[in-house]
């Protein structure tokens, strides 16, 4: 399984794909997607869904697993963030894939085993699990790649429960 990992932004939207086998992770590229500062919200939602459409026709993804809006204090960039996360979703509906989504302490769980997990303990088990030479970066790239084996976890988890008939 081919597994696209998204984590949305309108600065910054990190992406990770993984491929997902046996029970054993491949690391197939990681990286960003970014729109300049200063240019209109909506040019930067329109460069965000190209290159959301270039990264599914790119790689073909099984799954896609895009991390559920989390608001800190500032509601102005979870706005933002919102509509960017809905070109992502989009862009995902036009090539037929529904995404799954994650809240972030469902992924610390799913790769530290721990969902109050600092972000270093997850970038860090990303790493080993993706058996990476170096912390994956941006840190946006690395969360995606821990969304992307989040995902991978609970699909293995309800297909194991699919063939057990429960």
């Amino acid at each position: 399984m081919i597994i696209l990992g998204i984590d949305p932004g309108y600065a910054t939207v990190g992406y990770g794909v993984v491929q997902y086998e046996r029970a054993q992770f491949t690391h197939i590229r990681h990286g960003a997607i970014t729109t300049p500062a200063g240019i209109p919200l909506h040019l930067r939602l329109k460069e965000i869904y190209d290159d959301m459409l270039t990264l599914l026709d790119t790689f073909h993804p099984d799954a896609v697993a895009v991390e559920e809006l989390f608001f800190n204090t500032n509601i102005t960039t979870g706005i933002q963030v919102g509509h960017a996360r809905g070109v992502i979703l989009l862009a995902c509906a036009q090539r037929g894939i529904a995404p799954a989504e994650y809240t972030p302490s469902e992924v610390k769980q799913s790769v530290v085993g721990y969902g109050r997990a600092e972000k270093r303990q997850v970038m860090e088990m990303t790493r080993v699990m993706l058996k990476l030479p170096r912390m994956p970066r941006p840190d946006d790239a690395a969360d995606a790649l821990a969304l992307a084996i989040c995902h991978a976890h609970a699909a293995g988890s309800q297909l194991t429960r699919q063939k057990l008939g429960l």
